[in-house]
């Protein structure tokens, strides 16, 4: 069993329904019937949500994402209508708030693969396979694949692991033309924001996106190429063969499976807090990742 350590009650807002509160993100509608996403400074790690927060990590991912928005505007639309913070909303929502246009989700994680590892690498070994794609042999943790792949899977409840799927199953159960259209778009963004992260001097090794229809236009929502839904290497440290350093909360998983803690975490009992140290250094790698991919100094 898995899920909050302590789930937080919503913040109730005058004129704003609260209609979720995920892993990270609280979801509320207001009148217009618009969604408003707020980011919190939840993290996630193994399937729990911790009760020791992030400072200033649902504003990373919220201006991270916006930034990401503008670079993919001419390759897929988004579902961003303003940043404006609700009346009546805590102070606390600047920047981590986005009003958002309400789509009919595909219920597809949409994962695009340029480099081996996670549980792709964990099928692999097994059967030289990722999502039932066949790959060459000899390939190693963090070795680049021979071309992108996507490697969808089904979308889990909070407490419950994504489960990778094949494309003929996403085809069967969506239809082969939206199926045809997420995998287009999907390794069309990733081979954007790719190129875009390695002028940069950062490896996108994999990344994964959430696509929903507005009428008959596909629109990309939620988060986009932050370092909670991808994977971003140092470039200058890419070393195939081992686990690789990461701009995301690999602090976190470190210290939480470290002998210090004396936590399983393949057991039900819940995780333990965080030390001050993992927090800042966890900090640091989330806002070190947004300045070197936008260029512009975290403040």
């Amino acid at each position: 069993m898995s899920g909050f350590v302590e789930k937080p009650e919503p913040v109730q807002v005058p004129g704003l329904v609260h209609l979720h509160t995920g892993k990270v993100r609280d979801l509320y509608q207001n009148a217009a019937g618009e969604l408003v996403m707020v980011a919190s400074d939840r993290t996630s790690v193994y399937d729990w949500v911790l009760p020791t927060e992030i400072p200033d990590k649902g504003r990373i991912l919220t201006q991270l994402s916006l930034w990401w928005f503008d670079q993919l505007a001419d390759l897929v639309p988004n579902h961003v209508i303003s940043t404006d913070v609700p009346d009546g909303a805590p102070a606390d929502w600047a920047g981590r708030t986005m009003i958002c246009k309400p789509l009919k989700m595909i219920p597809v994680e949409c994962v695009a693969r340029g480099y081996l590892t996670g549980s792709g690498l964990a099928e692999y070994e097994k059967f030289r396979t990722v999502c039932g794609l066949a790959l060459p042999e000899g390939l190693v943790d963090g070795s680049e694949l021979p071309a992108p792949i996507f490697t969808p899977a089904t979308k889990a409840e909070v407490g419950e692991h994504d489960e990778n799927v094949s494309y003929e199953e996403v085809a069967r159960q969506i239809g082969a033309e939206t199926a045809a259209l997420l995998r287009q778009t999907t390794l069309a963004v990733y081979g954007r924001a790719r190129d875009i992260a390695r002028d940069r001097g950062i490896i996108l090794a994999d990344t994964k996106f959430e696509f929903g229809f507005d009428g008959e236009r596909l629109v990309i929502g939620d988060e986009v190429l932050t370092p909670d839904s991808s994977r971003f290497w140092p470039a200058d440290q890419w070393e195939p063969g081992h686990p690789q350093p990461s701009f995301d909360k690999q602090f976190v998983r470190d210290w939480l499976t470290s002998a210090a803690t004396g936590w399983d975490k393949n057991s039900e009992q819940p995780p333990p807090g965080l030390p001050a140290e993992i927090v800042e250094q966890t900090r640091a790698k989330y806002a070190e990742a947004y300045e070197r991919l936008t260029g512009t100094p975290w403040s």
